[in-house]
């Protein structure tokens, strides 16, 4: 589900841009897979295309999305943007393991911790796959943004 946090001191369009990329890299939107039109998308955020807009210029300069003209944006089959966080992802782990070693936090200390953000990953990735069946149906109110009648 897509939630803006209006306390978040960073743009909205860097935490739209934060929560697709998140859903394309978990797999949980596909390579060719039709991303929310702009217009419904702000409408059901309830803010300004344009933030979108932005948002979904950033995700086509990361590599994330593509668009086609008259058509809309699109998830991008980006197998490399994927590899490449893993890499990032493993070095910044390797960083702060060995910090933790330094600072005599156990092995067991670390995988326990682990463990549980493992278990809350998964709670919130179960969430993400019930907004791609919200887009997928078009259904607003799995988008973050609540239900919309005319």
């Amino acid at each position: 589900m897509i939630i803006l946090d209006y306390k978040d001191r960073r743009p909205l369009y860097e935490q739209i841009v934060d929560k697709f990329s998140d859903m394309i890299l978990k797999g949980i939107l596909k390579p060719d897979e039709k991303m929310p039109s702009v217009r419904n998308l702000a409408m059901e955020l309830s803010i300004n295309p344009n933030t979108i807009q932005r948002a979904y210029m950033e995700l086509e300069r990361k590599g994330f999305v593509y668009s086609v003209k008259g058509r809309g944006n699109f998830v991008s089959g980006n197998d490399y943007l994927k590899e490449e966080r893993k890499q990032e992802i493993k070095a910044k782990l390797t960083i702060h393991l060995k910090e933790a070693y330094s600072h005599g936090i156990r092995k067991e200390e670390v995988e326990q911790l682990i463990g549980h953000i493992y278990d809350l990953q998964f709670e919130e990735t179960e969430s993400a796959g019930r907004v791609k069946k919200g887009i997928e149906n078009h259904d607003i109110e799995d988008y973050g943004g609540g239900k919309h009648h005319d």
